[in-house]
């Protein structure tokens, strides 16, 4: 008798302990599920990109550096990167149905987070977002609610992101040029020639470089609704209507700068067209990269635009 009561309340020992590792395991599960919904690593590039072009804006407009200078760069810089991560989480909450076929290692489509969930997160940061943007000045408050405005009507009414050609654009735009303006305006102008002409040439070749995101969605993106460049001509015919847009931008650079259009220490910025052939030449691979969410095209089309915009501010700086 004695040695079955012992057995049941070691029993019973066993199966609390059993039950508070599972509810540990679950909230462990659903904590690492809001942070990938977050998508952490996509948003540390764009944060010293954006902290580079806030101090090449301020070396350009020659403004010394005060002190509390880089304060408001790290903020700035990290009020984009926030702005980053709700864009994230509202393409995930709106792109269910094509992630269940393509992504289904993400946190919606395995049940880790509900969709009302994710627009809840991020309705939440974009209002965090644009109220420390207005309060950083208002020129930066105002083209940071401009890229809100393309990133929401991606994904949401009208759904931008359903149309040929147009949800390219939709995406160049506040990657682009809205992004490089951002963060110049921090401390400079948005129509100052240099940073205007370098956000157009950005979104040009965006425009282009877009495409390489839509390889390994196609599949997905047809079943939704979603037209592209990938699902209605096919991957090669995609990458030669592309092509102009990729290697051009940067072909113009010696154009602009012998017209006084760019200074001259931007000329070497003309050498980005090299790696814009082999982005062009990877879009017929197709392969999968890996680790990566995409394909090698994708990823080398990324790594130029990080790098691009590095070097504009970096020749800004010693120039």
């Amino acid at each position: 008798m004695a040695n079955s009561l012992q057995s049941l309340i070691i029993k019973e020992k066993f199966m609390r302990q059993k039950d508070v590792h599972g509810r540990g395991n679950a909230l462990w599960t659903r904590a690492k599920g809001y942070v990938d919904l977050i998508r952490p690593f996509t948003l540390i590039p764009p944060f010293f990109v954006s902290f580079f072009i806030i101090v090449a804006s301020l070396v350009y407009n020659k403004l010394g550096f005060f002190s509390g200078w880089w304060v408001t760069a790290v903020q700035a810089s990290l009020t984009l990167a926030l702005l980053n991560a709700a864009s994230n989480i509202l393409n995930q909450a709106a792109d269910v149905e094509a992630d269940i076929i393509s992504k289904p290692y993400r946190p919606i489509p395995r049940g880790v987070v509900k969709p009302n969930e994710a627009h809840t997160i991020a309705y939440l940061l974009y209002s965090v977002v644009l109220f420390r943007a207005i309060t950083i000045n208002i020129r930066f408050g105002t083209i940071v609610a401009l890229i809100m405005f393309f990133t929401v009507t991606y994904s949401l009414p009208p759904r931008i992101k359903r149309f040929l050609f147009l949800n390219q654009i939709w995406v160049a735009i506040p990657r682009g040029a809205l992004g490089i303006l951002a963060s110049w305006s921090v401390f400079g102008y948005a129509f100052q020639r240099e940073p205007l002409i370098i956000a157009i040439i950005t979104s040009l070749f965006l425009v282009g470089g877009t495409t390489t995101k839509d390889i390994v969605d196609s599949t997905a993106d047809r079943r939704t609704g979603t037209y592209t460049l990938i699902n209605t001509f096919g991957t090669k015919k995609a990458a030669y209507i592309s092509l102009p847009f990729l290697v051009l931008p940067f072909l113009s650079i010696p154009f602009l700068v012998v017209n006084n259009l760019l200074a001259s220490y931007l000329l070497p910025l003309t050498f980005f067209a090299v790696p814009s052939f082999l982005v062009f030449y990877l879009m017929f691979k197709e392969d999968h990269a890996g680790k990566l969410e995409n394909v090698h095209a994708w990823a080398l089309m990324y790594l130029e635009y990080l790098f691009f915009a590095l070097c504009f501010a970096a020749l800004v700086i010693l120039g």
